[in-house]
C-alpha cells in the first residue's frame, strides 16, 4: 500500500517537493503555489507508476529512489529507453502534448513520487519564464544522450557498455568521497536494454571494465573512478 505525504510536511521521514532541483532558485512563493496540490508516495519495487496510453493529468518528480522508462519493439520485447533517479522527473510530455502516455514507467527500488496536477505544471511555465528555461535544458540533455547512444549502436560491446554507464553517469552520477562518480548498480537485464546487447555480453565486458580498473562494483553502487579513462575506450 502506498504510504501518502503531505506536501507541507517537513518532519524527519519526509521529503519535501520543495528540494526538487526543478525548482531551485525559482521564487519562493511561486514555489509554494505550484507545489501545493502536490501528493507525495512511497512505491515499492516495481511497482507501475505509468502506462502507455495513459492520459496525462500529472507530472512526477522523483525525490528517492530509481525508475526506469520502458517501451517495446515491433518484435514485443521489453527495451528500456532510460533510468531515472532523484532529482529527475517524468511525465512532463504528455500534459503539454495533451496526448496520451507514449511510455511506460517502472521503479526499479523503493522510490519516493511526488505527483503534481497537470494544470499546476503548465501555469508554472506559463508565469514563470526560469521554469521553462529548465525544461528546456532538460529535455534537451536527454535528446543529446539519445543521439549519442544511438551513434554508439555499431560499435563494439566494451563501447556500448561503456557509454551507458557513462550516460547513468551523466544523468545521475553523484560525486564520491574519494572523487570518484558512483552510479547505481542496476540489474545487467536493464544495462542490457539501455545497451541493446545480450545479458551474457554485459557481464563479461562489466568483468574486462572492472579487471582494467575502470570500474568499481559494489553491492547497491558501481563506481567509476576516473571518467576521462572510461571516455577514451569509446571507438
Amino acid at each position: 500500500m502506498d504510504v501518502r505525504y503531505n506536501s507541507r510536511d517537513t518532519s524527519s521521514d519526509s521529503v519535501s517537493i520543495e528540494a526538487a532541483p526543478f525548482f531551485e532558485e525559482l521564487p519562493e512563493d511561486t514555489v509554494k503555489q505550484a507545489t501545493a496540490q502536490v501528493v507525495m508516495r512511497r512505491h515499492p519495487a516495481g511497482q507501475v507508476i505509468l502506462l502507455e496510453n495513459d492520459w496525462g493529468n500529472s507530472v512526477y518528480f522523483i525525490l528517492e529512489g530509481w525508475v526506469k522508462i520502458r517501451t517495446y519493439n515491433i518484435d514485443g520485447k521489453e527495451v528500456t529507453l532510460n533510468i531515472l533517479g532523484k532529482g529527475e522527473l517524468f511525465g512532463e510530455m504528455a500534459p503539454l502534448d495533451e496526448v496520451p502516455r507514449s511510455t511506460d514507467v517502472i521503479t526499479l527500488i523503493p522510490t519516493v513520487i511526488g505527483s503534481m496536477p497537470a494544470q499546476d505544471f503548465v501555469t508554472l511555465l506559463k508565469t514563470e519564464p526560469l521554469s521553462g528555461i529548465r525544461l528546456a535544458k532538460l529535455m534537451a540533455r536527454r535528446l543529446r544522450q539519445v543521439n549519442r547512444r544511438l551513434r554508439l549502436r555499431e560499435s563494439d560491446s566494451q563501447s556500448r557498455v561503456a557509454d551507458i554507464l557513462l550516460f547513468l553517469a551523466d544523468g545521475q552520477g553523484k560525486i564520491g568521497e574519494t572523487g570518484s562518480v558512483e552510479i547505481p548498480n542496476l540489474p545487467h537485464r536493464e544495462l542490457s536494454s539501455l545497451s541493446g546487447l545480450a545479458r551474457e555480453t554485459v557481464t563479461r565486458v562489466l568483468s574486462k571494465l572492472e579487471k582494467k580498473g575502470l570500474i568499481v562494483r559494489e553491492r547497491d553502487i558501481i563506481e567509476i573512478p576516473d571518467i576521462d579513462a572510461l571516455e577514451r575506450i569509446l571507438v
